[in-house]
């Protein structure tokens, strides 16, 4: 049988905050002792004394036993700090692209992709693919006028890392954009057409287009 080791107390300590850092689901004191090469008796006795420590200290991680293991979890204290921290590091990831997608999808959903193209004026399919991956966009049912479109709306891992509420919470678009030319295209473009609007003037300029060219064709056959 395996002799275990005795290590002290602050290297056990150490060696547990290291690994319970490193792990995003609880662990069990077995299995801890197992790596450690020790009494499972003397690391729950370690975890315990962290978890005391870390409480009377009123630190910023609180120890706890969940579902038969131990984990390192922040403060609830400190809960809007970090939400507002992971909000930022999720914006920062978003390109340019998406986070225009993204504020199309939110002020005119439900809409289709031809909708959001409508309004951003190039292809997005590969941007709303990428945001459904993300969780931030779903599939919101087919559009009643053009069954095989496919319409999509923002989901409440969207509101959450926002820190919205509800849809109501949305800000001004105006208040993001650089310039008057930026604030005009918003009022234009997001904020006073709609994305129906904005379609039925595209198909409109469609068909003048065909009648033209039709009739030009007419005028040389003649």
């Amino acid at each position: 049988m395996q002799e275990l080791e005795k290590l002290g107390a602050g290297s056990v300590k150490g060696a547990l905050e290291a690994m319970l850092l490193a792990s995003s689901d609880p662990v069990s004191a077995t299995s801890l002792a197992a790596v450690l090469g020790v009494a499972p008796g003397e690391v729950s006795s370690a975890l315990a004394d962290l978890a005391a420590e870390y409480s009377d200290a009123n630190r910023g991680i609180q120890l706890r036993e969940v579902a038969g293991g131990w984990r390192l979890f922040t403060h609830p204290a400190f809960h809007d700090q970090v939400e507002a921290l992971v909000m930022s590091w999720d914006t920062r990831r978003l390109s340019q692209a998406a986070l225009e997608t993204l504020a199309v999808i939110a002020y005119h959903q439900p809409v289709t992709r031809e909708g959001v193209k409508a309004v951003r004026g190039v292809n997005s399919d590969g941007v709303i693919s990428s945001l459904v991956d993300k969780g931030l966009v779903r599939e919101a049912g087919r559009d009643p006028q053009r069954a095989q479109a496919i319409r999509y709306a923002t989901t409440q891992a969207f509101l959450e890392r926002f820190g919205l509420k509800s849809l109501r919470e949305l800000p001004d678009l105006e208040q993001f954009a650089p310039d008057e030319e930026s604030r005009k295209f918003i009022r234009e473009r997001l904020s006073g057409r709609s994305i129906e609007s904005t379609l039925e003037e595209a198909a409109a300029d469609v068909d003048e287009e065909r009648e033209l060219l039709e009739d030009a064709g007419e005028a040389s056959d003649e």
